[in-house]
């Protein structure tokens, strides 16, 4: 896949201090069923903007960084359950919000017009919890499914992200979407496959991780056998190393993690 874009120059570090700090991160994969009976499940995905540092115009999933205040709420809404994987799942949850006007991982009425108003007051609080209150929303941070967690340390990247991926099903998929026009540029539902096919093609971007993760989301049938993978094969986090084998420099993840790629050779990347 000669056209799978990684945004940042690979290297390897050999003091670690020399890295940025890593900014802890959460983003969300949504389904919907295809649009014909058989037809493979679709995600959501945004392009972002290509003045943004981090993968600048690459094609991922609704997400950013955990915010002080998604650990407040997560203390105040489930102080007995670990607060940083409550806190990620808060921030995939507000991230998507603000980011597509998706209301996911949400108990409550909740229909176009409400999302839109949310997602506008979300805009200007910058946090979820007076978004709850307004609403008379709580969270169902049951509905996304740890999927992955990624952590590419050892490149060269201007910011650091240690990035814990969930899954989440909308259904039939009749729901309102719009770019949020701050960090991304358009939004659009493929299937996993036709995103690796628009990569290949070279009318997306897509970088290392996405790429690796559209691989192992190609393999699922429908949203359930993407969750029984999930719930099968513990999360645990993904930090690709650069291998010297045959003569050639591979750029390489686990081979027991769940992926059917699980290496790239680093003269065939797009270093950006």
């Amino acid at each position: 896949m000669a056209n799978l874009q990684y945004t940042a120059i690979i290297r390897a570090v050999d003091d670690a201090a020399s890295e940025p700090e890593a900014i802890p991160a959460a983003t969300l994969v949504i389904f919907r069923h295809g649009r014909t009976e058989g037809a493979p499940p679709e995600l959501l995905m945004v392009t972002r903007s290509r003045k943004l540092v981090f993968a600048g115009g690459a094609a991922v999933w609704p997400g950013g960084r955990i915010d002080p205040a998604d650990r407040d709420l997560a203390a105040a809404v489930a102080p007995g359950l670990d607060g940083e994987e409550t806190a990620a799942r808060i921030a995939a949850i507000r991230e998507t919000l603000e980011e597509t006007g998706l209301a996911i991982g949400i108990r409550g009425a909740v229909n176009g017009t409400v999302a839109g108003e949310a997602r506008a007051m979300l805009l200007q609080t910058v946090a979820l919890a007076p978004v709850l209150e307004r609403f008379g929303w709580q969270l169902d941070l049951d509905a996304l499914v740890p999927f992955a967690r990624w952590f590419p340390r050892g490149m060269a990247h201007k910011r650091l992200f240690d990035t814990r991926f969930y899954l989440a099903d909308i259904g039939t998929g009749s729901v309102d979407i719009a770019v949020d026009r701050t960090e991304n540029t358009h939004l659009f539902w493929t299937s996993a496959q036709g995103a690796l096919d628009m990569a290949e093609r070279g009318e997306i971007s897509v970088i290392f991780p996405t790429a690796r993760n559209l691989e192992r989301l190609a393999q699922f049938e429908d949203f359930a056998a993407a969750r029984r993978q999930a719930e099968t094969i513990p999360v645990r986090t993904i930090v690709p190393q650069i291998v010297q084998s045959g003569g050639t420099r591979w750029l390489t993840i686990p081979d027991d993690a769940g992926y059917p790629v699980t290496r790239q050779a680093l003269e065939r990347i797009d270093r950006g």
